[in-house]
């Protein structure tokens, strides 16, 4: 910290008693005893106790301290002191106070949580709402994950990169695509980055990518959103089963890290974080079909399954399973098929009990046979000739994955609805603020 850096709250318990401090934060609480004020400041790393004496600082500046709207932002001096507090053991008793952005009453909503509020109306007023401490640990548990997932792929020889969000033609080949003009051409957001991290295995071998994508699905559930945040991965001389290592050894390492690091998060959320100490069952999809029957869940081959059938299964899987070996065509293009068996694919899912985190499988490498899975699957190769033509230069033998960041902070932290693990969640019909 720098010497002339305001204290934060969680620093002041390590400070010396009588030193001089400044300190910045939204105030939280006032209570008037007598010649005292008590006020509770609150900043990102917690919450500190100010303490205003009406013989030193004279009534005007009491007053003033007393009356100044709550979630006004202040500038206090002081000196650190021991408190009577068993939870805040150092307090600042108070030579001045500025304030630096006051608070315009009626808030939209009550930031400390006493009074609650619908998810419209905090998504409404975000910012106000993230001084919740709740809300706050939600993004912390979230920023905490990516942090620990970057860390882990560096240290297994992955490269980031960054790939296009504006894009010619589609990374799938489906309709989920929103379309806008492009300089006088039609372009479309990405809906992944599946096509580049293919192309990138040629040469940088192992990439991967954390950026959002999109999809125009016209769907209002607690699970979906039109833009999302996805963790990619893709390999050279990857097949499917060392994907799936890679995913598991990501997920238990991170799940780590944020049960050790983060457990004052856990902790307002009210919620215990699990870490994984099994290895993920395999499912393949024709077992999962017999399952989901022997639930009570009649499920043909073929067939996707829907939310009944992945309830049935989950209450045989309730943590984390892969499903594999899904029909090839149920797969996109770029899937590859089983050699023993093309109706089914090198693919694989990864399930938290009835939810869906990642979905990833080896990628067809030879250049001949992605033009007639493309064909097959009723899509012009023509209209992928610059994806093409890398597979002319060299292509490995790959595979990947994309993950779903915010499914798996939902998850974690115990939140009902996706849009509580987004900061700005878009859907079909928010597109604001």
């Amino acid at each position: 910290m720098r010497s002339e850096d305001p204290v934060r709250a969680a620093d002041l318990p390590s400070i010396q008693e009588g030193k001089e401090v400044e300190m910045h934060g939204w105030v939280e609480d006032q209570r008037v005893l007598g010649s005292l004020l008590f006020m509770t400041l609150r900043d990102r790393t917690g919450v500190a106790q100010m303490v205003f004496n009406r013989s030193e600082l004279g009534a005007a500046a009491f007053d003033e301290a007393a009356t100044v709207p709550r979630q006004s932002y202040v500038l206090v001096s002081g000196r650190a002191k021991k408190s009577r507090s068993r939870t805040l053991p150092i307090e600042v008793s108070a030579g001045g106070m500025r304030v630096l952005g006051r608070a315009e009453h009626p808030l939209p909503l009550d930031p400390t949580g006493r009074v609650e509020s619908g998810l419209d109306v905090r998504l409404d007023a975000r910012p106000l709402d993230l001084r919740n401490p709740k809300v706050a640990a939600i993004f912390s548990i979230k920023a905490s994950f990516l942090r620990a997932c970057r860390e882990y792929l560096e240290s297994r020889g992955f490269f980031e990169v960054h790939t296009p969000r504006l894009i010619g033609a589609a990374a799938e080949g489906g309709a989920e695509l929103f379309r806008l003009g492009y300089f006088g051409r039609e372009a479309c957001l990405a809906q992944s980055p599946q096509l580049y991290k293919e192309q990138l295995t040629l040469s940088l071998e192992r990439v991967y990518e954390i950026g959002p994508y999109f999809r125009a699905e016209k769907m209002h559930t607690t699970r979906h959103l039109n833009e999302f945040l996805s963790l990619d991965i893709e390999a050279a001389a990857f097949g499917k089963r060392e994907a799936m290592e890679e995913l598991e050894g990501m997920l238990k390492g991170a799940l780590g890290r944020l049960a050790s690091e983060n457990a004052g998060d856990f902790g307002k959320l009210g919620v215990g974080a699990e870490v994984p100490d099994y290895d993920f069952p395999v499912v393949t999809y024709g077992r999962a079909l017999e399952e989901a029957n022997e639930g009570g869940v009649a499920v043909k081959f073929g067939e996707d399954l829907d939310a009944e059938a992945l309830k049935a299964l989950a209450r045989r899987h309730p943590g984390y399973y892969f499903l594999t070996d899904w029909p090839s065509d149920a797969k996109p293009f770029y899937i590859m098929p089983n050699e023993r068996d093309p109706s089914l694919s090198e693919s694989f899912d990864l399930m938290h009990g009835a939810l869906e985190l990642a979905s990833g499988g080896e990628r067809v490498s030879d250049r001949k046979a992605l033009e007639a899975r493309l064909a097959a699957k009723g899509l012009d190769p023509a209209g992928f000739e610059e994806h093409l033509k890398a597979f002319d230069w060299g292509m490995p033998r790959h595979a990947g994955w994309g993950f779903g960041v915010d499914r798996l902070v939902m998850e974690v932290t115990g939140s009902a609805n996706i849009r509580e693990a987004v900061l700005y969640p878009r859907d079909s019909v928010r597109l604001t603020p």
